[in-house]
Parts: C-alpha cells; sequence; structure tokens
C-alpha cells in the first residue's frame, strides 16, 4: 500500500500547487502528512487542510472542497471532502490481489526489508555465570537477544550473534571454595542432577557459610588471585566446575532453541583489557593512586571516578569487557555492536563506552546498550545468593506440564501425536511470547498459568490460530480445492473486515522494519496478536470453506493462506515454535 500512499501525497501536493498558481500566492511549504481515518469506512486516507488554510486564507473545509476538484480519478483510487479532510479511498480490488499474491509468493521471506543491508551488527546476549544455572531474567535476555537477531537479520543486516561466559571472577570462586569445603568428590552424575544446578548449589552454600565466617571472603581472593597465576590445583578445579555448568547451560539453550555464532569465554580476554588499560595509564588518560590502583574521571560524561585496575593488579568487569570488545572486533569487524544487558547494568555502560572512546577506538560510538528491565514472579524479586531464583529448566518443565495437561484435558493426544513434544513447543511459545509482548525497557511479573491461556493476547492463542488455519487447510486439499492468488476474484473480498486483514497483511514489512529500528521484539508481537484476533472474528462470522459461492470460498481461502504466511513468519522472529497441529 505504500506505493498508492506516495501517489496520493503527490496527487495532493500537485492539486495544492495548482490552486496556489491560480490563486497567485506561493504554493505552500513543508510534507505532506496524511493520517489514518479513524474508521476504513470513512476511507484509507486523510489529508487535513489546517495546516494550509492559513497560507491561502481559506477556510479548511472550503480549501478541502476546492482541492478536491483539482484531483482527478486515477487507478488509485478516489477522493472526497468531508469537511477540512481529504479522504481518499483505495481501488480495494486491486491492492488486495497485488497484497495477497506478494505475500503468499514471498512465503517465509514475506516481511523482509532492505533497511540495514550491508550492516555488520553484532550482538551479545545471555552472557551467564558459570557458578549457576540459567534463571527467569537469563530467559528474558535470551529471548529478547534472539528474537532481536532474527528482526535485523530480516531486516538485511548481516548478524553475528555472540555470548560471553562469565568464566573467571570472585563469584566463580566462591563456588569452587564452598565445593573444596563441603563436596566430598561429589559430581552431578553422583547425585544425579544437572551440573549447572549441581554447581549453583554450592554457590548458595558459600553464602551460607560467609553470614556464618566473614573470613571466608578473603579465601575466595585468595583463590582469585592464585587463578590469576596459574596455580594448577585451582586452575584444575575451574576446569572441571566451569564443564559442569557450560554443559547444564547448553542443554537449556537447546530446549529453548536459543543459538549463538561465536561463544568467548571471559578467561580468555580479560588478560588484553589489562593491557589496554596500562597503555591508556602511560598515555596520561587515567589516574594512578597511592595504593596502585587504576581510576578514570567520568567528570566530562558528568559521572564519578571509577576504578580500572585493583591495587592487586586485578580486574574489574569493564576493564574485562574491554578486552572482550576487542577480541569481538578483530574476530569480525562490526558496524553496531549492541549489548542486551538488565537495566542494573545503565552505569556500567556507559563508563564501559566512554573508557573506549579515551582509548581512541572510532567504532565505541556504534557500540549500544539494550537495556532491559528485570523480570520477577508474583511472588516478588529473585536472589541467587540466598536460592530463590527461579530456575530455567525447573520453569520450563512447569509450562510443559501445565501445557500437557490442557492437551490431555481437551482429549487432543491422538490429534497431536507427540504430546510431549508438542507441550515442550507450547511451553516455549508461552515464554517467549509473555516475556517479549512487554516493551524492554519495562519491569516485568511473569505468571506462568496466565502465559499458558489459550485464548487471550500469548503465545498458545496464536500457535492454535496457525494450526486452526492449517486444519481447514489441509481439508481443503484434501477435496482438492488449491485456489492460487493469480485465479481468485478479489473483488468478492468486500467485506470491512476482509479489507481490514488485507491491510494488516500490508502492513507486516514495515511493522518488521520499525522493530529492527527499535529494537523492541514487542512491536511484532503486539502486530501478529492484533491479526490472529481480527482473522479469530471473520474466521466466526464469514464461512470460509463452506462459503456456498465457489469463487467466494476461493477468496477467501486464499486470504487465510496470506494470514498463515504472516503468522508463522512473525512467530519466528518471535523464536514461538510454530504448530501446524495442536
Amino acid at each position: 500500500m505504500n506505493e498508492y500512499r506516495s501517489r496520493w501525497i503527490e496527487n495532493v501536493a500537485q492539486a495544492l500547487r495548482l490552486e496556489a498558481e491560480e490563486r497567485g500566492i506561493e504554493p505552500p511549504e513543508g510534507e505532506i502528512v496524511p493520517a489514518t481515518p479513524p474508521s476504513t469506512e470513512l476511507g484509507d486516507l486523510a489529508f487535513p487542510m489546517f495546516p494550509f488554510a492559513k497560507t491561502f486564507r481559506m477556510n479548511p473545509a472550503a480549501l478541502a472542497e476546492a482541492v478536491v476538484s483539482r484531483l482527478e480519478r486515477c487507478e488509485a483510487g478516489d477522493a472526497h471532502a468531508a469537511g477540512p479532510y481529504i479522504n481518499v479511498r483505495y481501488p480495494r480490488a486491486a491492492v488486495a490481489a497485488t497484497v495477497l499474491e506478494s505475500c503468499i509468493s514471498a512465503d517465509t521471506a514475506y516481511g523482509h526489508n532492505r533497511r540495514f543491508v550491508g550492516e555488520r551488527v553484532t550482538i551479545e546476549y545471555s552472557s551467564p555465570n558459570t557458578n549457576k544455572p540459567l534463571h527467569l531474567g537469563h530467559l528474558r535476555n535470551d529471548a529478547l537477544g534472539e528474537s532481536v537477531s532474527r528482526i535485523l537479520a530480516a531486516c538485511g543486516a548481516d548478524v553475528r550473534s555472540v555470548n560471553l561466559i562469565n568464566d573467571r571472577g570472585i563469584h566463580i570462586c566462591k563456588s569452587m571454595l564452598a565445593y573444596q569445603e563441603f563436596g566430598n568428590g561429589e559430581t552431578p552424575e553422583s547425585r544425579g542432577v544437572k551440573g549447572d544446578r549441581f554447581v549453583g548449589d554450592y554457590y548458595v552454600r558459600y553464602n551460607e557459610w560467609a553470614a556464618e565466617d566473614p573470613s571466608v571472603e578473603d579465601r575466595a581472593r585468595e583463590m582469585l588471585r592464585a587463578w590469576e597465576a596459574g596455580d594448577e590445583e585451582v586452575v584444575a578445579l575451574w576446569r572441571t566446575m566451569n564443564r559442569w555448568v557450560l554443559d547444564g547451560h547448553a542443554a537449556t539453550y537447546e530446549s529453548t532453541g536459543i543459538e549463538f555464532d561465536a561463544i568467548y569465554l571471559e578467561s580468555e580476554t580479560y588478560a588484553s583489557g589489562k593491557t589496554q588499560i596500562m597503555r591508556g595509564l602511560e598515555e596520561g588518560k587515567f589516574l594512578r593512586e597511592s595504593d596502585g590502583s587504576v581510576w578514570v574521571d567520568l567528570a566530562p560524561v558528568n559521572l564519578d571516578r571509577k576504578i580500572l585496575l585493583r591495587a592487586d593488579g586485578t580486574s574489574v568487569y569493564v576493564t574485562q569487557d574491554i578486552g572482550t570488545v576487542l577480541a569481538r572486533y578483530e574476530d569480525w569487524p562490526f558496524d553496531r555492536m549492541i549489548y542486551v544487558v538488565a537495566s542494573e547494568q545503565n552505569y556500567h555502560f556507559r563508563v564501559l563506552f566512554y573508557v573506549l572512546e579515551l582509548l581512541g577506538y572510532e567504532w565505541a560510538g556504534q557500540l549500544y546498550h539494550l537495556s532491559y528491565g528485570m523480570v520477577n514472579l508474583p511472588e516478588g524479586r529473585m536472589k541467587s545468593r540466598e536460592g530463590t531464583v527461579v530456575d530455567a529448566d525447573d520453569l520450563i518443565a512447569e509450562l510443559r506440564e501445565l501445557a500437557a495437561g490442557e492437551i490431555r484435558s481437551k482429549n487432543r493426544e491422538a490429534a497431536v501425536g507427540d504430546v510431549e513434544g508438542t507441550a515442550h513447543a507450547v511451553a516455549v511459545g508461552a515464554l517467549h511470547y509473555y516475556l517479549l509482548q512487554v516493551t524492554p525497557s519495562k519491569d516485568m511479573i511473569f505468571n506462568p498459568k496466565e502465559s499458558l491461556s489459550f485464548t487471550g493476547n500469548t503465545g498458545p492463542y496464536l500457535q492454535y490460530m496457525c494450526a486452526r488455519i492449517n486444519s481447514m487447510l489441509r481439508k481443503a486439499d484434501a477435496e482438492d480445492i488449491r485456489p492460487q492468488p493469480s485465479a481468485i476474484n478479489a473483488e468478492l473480498l468486500d467485506a470491512e473486515v476482509e479489507w481490514e486483514l488485507i491491510r494488516l497483511i500490508s502492513r507486516y514489512p514495515d511493522v518488521v522494519e520499525q522493530a529492527g529500528i527499535e529494537y523492541s521484539p514487542a512491536a511484532i508481537a503486539g502486530y501478529v496478536y492484533d491479526l490472529a484476533k481480527t482473522f479469530s472474528g471473520y474466521y466466526h462470522d464469514h464461512p470460509i470453506l463452506a462459503a456456498s459461492d465457489p469463487s467466494v470460498r476461493d477468496a477467501r481461502l486464499v486470504l487465510a493462506r496470506a494470514i498463515l504466511v504472516v503468522l508463522r513468519n512473525g512467530l519466528e522472529l518471535l523464536n514461538i515454535p510454530y504448530l501446524a497441529i495442536m
């Protein structure tokens, strides 16, 4: 429809120029911005004359009449004056035929655009520690990162998704120290638990221990120094416990459809960050205190001072991130890099980007922090140290059980076949949609049971709509009814709701582009729900397969196919499993 919009903007602009010429005045300056009428019955586009009334010294309604008289009826539709507005109505049958043909012929590529063609974008997400399992907060991070990666790729960007494993530091040493003290040689296998959960239990045990004996904090710091010095025993334990955790994380990623093009280990990049800080110190960009610590003055960006190296020479997070981003740029020079990290780290990224600018890296201005809000359960905020976090695997298992219960309660076991597989797909769909429907910057509460509803604004509802359309198309196929877009009579799609569905289908590429610009999957989530809800009402009120006129039936079947294409493509960008049977 953008083509028709552009043509009408030019038509109205030309009519205004002719009117101004006849009246001997200068034509109006500025862009002509059409509006959307409150109802499709009024038209598809509206041009308010208020902005031009003063130039023409005319009442806006009179100006609208004068401009309409200069507009010739054309293949782009027709126009009429409605008070101070010029309302335009597109040639609906022609638009419907074009939209349906382009949607169905493009298929999985429908909605893709060229907004970021030629751009190389690195996006970092997940970034777990190797001292605990993935939790609900990681799930929001993963859902955002994976979805934004897919959206940017659909906008033409060359995307490289990366994960930074925080596999070193004082928090890792805390789990290691507790295992040394209390482990007695047990392993995840001997206890029958996933490795990430196993190690996470020792992190909780450490904090209980530290509350009883504050001196263990010094022992943890001593272990960190020993690790950085390459102590063989400490390094061997570190490797073993990291492997346990990483194997556990990998299983969770696989179960939720999260993939990375590259994985970076902080243990392999942090040292180069220290080298960069020392270079900056020599160049006078940083300050050394009397205790040997190195700091940066952040007054130019209206912040306080920040430590970059501790007095004992060990790194802090900012220093480590410098080494990591340099390794990434060397491996794959990017035009943009996006960090998907919770809003708690807003300060950290302001400091990181500024320090990189001080160090002279021109691409530092192309770094972006996609800050997202906290996610909790109705019961309240989670705390890793107290062991009150919601384990990702436990949450997915709970959702899977609830979904399987729904399938069985509806006696759908025979229809779906693989109940457990379908239940898992429904669980992941429920999880990802619930996490992505909220604007990233907002805090949110995740309600497991609410997310699994098969009605309303949920992932399972969207999956169900796809399955419902598939069922109808299978019946049509079994009856050898396979209408093609080029063969239907689009004039028969004359109901207002059919036009609304055509308009929604045509908007999808613009929605994907806007989601890419804003890094916001919520735009796509809201759109696909509106599309599904509108089609649901249409399906209820307008017979498709049972339509008495075969020509009407064929036109409506093609419309349903196009709806399915858009829903499937939208779910793909949200990393929601597509189900043909449910």
